[in-house]
């Protein structure tokens, strides 16, 4: 087809007709450049997934190593999860979101049920369609149980979506840059990232010194956050990941969470856990936070519960914060906040993992691919720090210093995966990377919990020929 030639409107039949180059001047033409497509030299255009693969129109294997962020913890096209989402399709599509349906309350019972066996404490769920929206719903929330405050603490590095109110508590002033503020803006503490501590601590010997520093904020009221005749904080909530995951998949260490939520307590100010990119046993739990024997009063999650199949998100939050009488109906609203696809898929989802052991699981995987990794470090110098928790991994790509950030050599990578070009086995892959990280230079690694131990040593084996690759150029 000749691009030159104006034709409007394109036909379906035009758009059967041309190739990768011609729909991506199109792409370049009509469609907003504002999301992450952009991040890369050359947008990919994919036409089918299976399992941890994705395949391009001409046929090109990619290895993913990230699933969609971690929204496809299952697999793609997973069989079980598809079906739920065509049973539902024939059955019950689409009901207007001031009515009920079983899956509704059967999934939110199933939530409530796992979190009070968790963590002791009763509660309710509240679901939306994006974690940005059920972010925004904890801040109401939180405002709503402390009286209105408006002001929360939040971690350095912390990501927790890029509405208004999602991102005055993201540590990434770049996301509201442009836009301005309808909130206050988060008071950010850093994470004990012990690999680049900010305090020049060592993880053996630091008495979890970051901690401290934060308590300190309440010795004297001229520390401008506490008021101790009054007993009350000017602080709502703290907004927290219990693993670090736009900010590099930082995992504190032992005994951290639990003294910060010591400090939390004493104050009265809430601990809002947001799962959205950890939970669903991303790092060995249903929930990250569990690894760190600490009650969450909120937690907010989303992503891998409906396996990417269809927007949805919720909180849950203890009876205290959310029973009708202090958060009454009409307190916050989402056309489509618990529509029956996503929330048949979503209730599967729960079946599946009550079903399979997936906290052994994600343990002995993720064992298995970072003692791998830890070879890879061994062998390539540009590897700074090797880490993670069940199935997040982090993979900090440094200069030869094995410190220094190394940005231009991450992009190269993910541009050279995309190359589909990486030979082993006797045929081509392609690696899909995602990069995170306060410097932009780690890989995190996020593979479908199903994903083989023969398609693990595939990633070793891939990630090692691309590393050879980038850094003798």
């Amino acid at each position: 087809m000749n691009m030159d030639i104006k034709k409007q409107p394109y036909s379906s039949a035009d758009f059967d007709a041309m190739n990768e180059e011609e729909m991506l001047a199109l792409e370049a033409r009509h469609c907003s450049h504002g999301d992450t497509v952009h991040y890369v030299k050359q947008p990919k255009i994919f036409e089918r997934c299976e399992g941890s693969y994705m395949y391009d129109a001409h046929g090109r294997t990619y290895l993913d190593l990230q699933m969609w962020y971690s929204a496809v913890n299952f697999g793609y096209a997973n069989p079980r999860l598809n079906d739920a989402v065509k049973r539902q399709l024939d059955r019950l599509p689409q009901v207007a979101s001031q009515y009920l349906h079983r899956e509704k309350i059967e999934l939110a019972t199933r939530i409530s049920q796992a979190n009070e066996d968790r963590f002791g404490m009763p509660g309710r769920v509240h679901f939306n369609v994006g974690g940005s929206q059920a972010v925004e719903d904890s801040l109401k929330l939180v405002r709503n149980a402390s009286n209105g405050k408006s002001l929360m603490f939040a971690f350095e590095g912390g990501y927790h979506g890029r509405t208004l109110g999602a991102s005055a508590i993201t540590s990434s002033y770049r996301y509201r840059r442009r836009y301005g503020h309808f909130s206050e803006r988060a008071q950010f503490v850093p994470f004990p990232y012990c690999f680049r501590c900010p305090y020049g601590k060592k993880r053996e010997d630091c008495g979890l010194y970051c901690v401290e520093q934060f308590a300190r904020l309440f010795d004297t009221e001229y520390y401008g956050v506490w008021d101790a005749k009054a007993g009350e904080s000017e602080y709502a909530a703290f907004y927290v990941e219990a693993i670090q995951g736009t900010g590099g998949y930082v995992v504190p260490p032992p005994g951290y969470f639990e003294r910060l939520k010591e400090v939390l307590e004493a104050r009265k100010i809430l601990l809002v856990d947001d799962e959205i990119q950890m939970g669903f046993y991303r790092a060995g739990k249903l929930w990250a936070i569990e690894n760190f024997n600490v009650k969450p009063d909120i937690i907010v999650f989303g992503k891998a519960m409906t396996n990417g199949l269809n927007p949805l998100s919720g909180l849950w939050a203890r009876e205290e914060l959310i029973n009708p009488e202090q958060f009454p109906p009409g307190s916050t609203h989402s056309t489509f906040n618990a529509n029956p696809l996503g929330t048949a898929v979503s209730l599967e989802t729960m079946k599946l993992m009550e079903e399979i052991d997936y906290e052994a699981l994600t343990r002995e995987k993720g064992a298995y691919l970072l003692t791998g990794l830890r070879d890879l470090k061994r062998r390539h110098r540009v590897i700074g720090d090797v880490d993670g928790m069940g199935m997040a991994l982090r993979v900090e790509i440094c200069g030869d210093d094995g410190f220094t950030p190394n940005k231009a050599l991450v992009d190269l990578m993910v541009d050279e995966a995309l190359e589909a070009n990486l030979e082993a086995r006797g045929r081509k892959y392609g690696l899909i990377l995602d990069i995170g990280g306060y410097y932009k230079n780690v890989i995190t690694l996020a593979p479908s919990l199903d994903i083989s131990y023969e398609e693990m040593d595939l990633a070793l084996e891939l990630l090692d020929q691309l590393l050879i690759r980038v850094t003798r150029r």
